[in-house]
């Protein structure tokens, strides 16, 4: 039963997700560790905005860090590139990062997205040992070409021979890491 399951979002999100039935919602603010079961999660700071609905002013927003036993996944959140990836890769330890590379041209003009140089960068702060980029190519979220992204970033990972460090997943294709 989907309500039993728990629930982590960040500060001042809550109530959206307990009005879609969740019971066991865990709201978090940045730096704070939650153990669910064997599993640590931290709420890490990013850089975005966190407006969800029409006359929302802000709510919290960031990213997660988890870790189980020596394994660890960090997935950024919805982020732009901020100062701050330096600082997670010091107090975190990663085996993984989900970065997003996409909808870096929105209409608004708002500093909300990386793109794909700001990606690799932001992977090398974090000390991570995998990139796994997200946030791109389903379907259009700002005026950068749909294929763009993934162009720039293969340039990028060459240019800094990351090559055998980033793993761009072909949709559809399950992996294990």
């Amino acid at each position: 039963m989907a309500a039993a399951q728990p629930i982590i979002v960040p500060e001042g999100v809550g109530a959206l997700v307990e009005g879609l039935g969740f019971n066991r919602v865990h709201e978090m603010k940045p730096w704070e560790l939650l153990s669910i079961g064997d599993i640590d999660v931290t709420l890490t700071p990013c850089h975005h905005w966190g407006a969800r609905v029409l006359h929302d002013a802000h709510r919290g927003f960031g990213g997660f860090h988890l870790r189980l036993g020596s394994r660890s996944i960090y997935q950024c959140g919805d982020s732009a590139y901020f100062d701050g990836f330096s600082q997670i890769g010091e107090s975190l330890p990663t085996e993984i990062a989900l970065l997003p590379i996409g909808a870096y041209e929105p209409p608004t003009k708002r500093e909300v997205h990386m793109n794909p140089e700001q990606a690799v960068r932001a992977f090398k702060e974090l000390k991570a040992k995998l990139m796994i980029p997200m946030h791109y190519g389903s379907f259009r979220l700002s005026y950068e070409p749909v294929e763009e992204p993934v162009q720039r970033l293969r340039k990028e990972i060459a240019r800094h021979r990351l090559e055998d460090a980033v793993k761009i997943m072909d949709e559809g294709v399950p992996a294990v890491f």
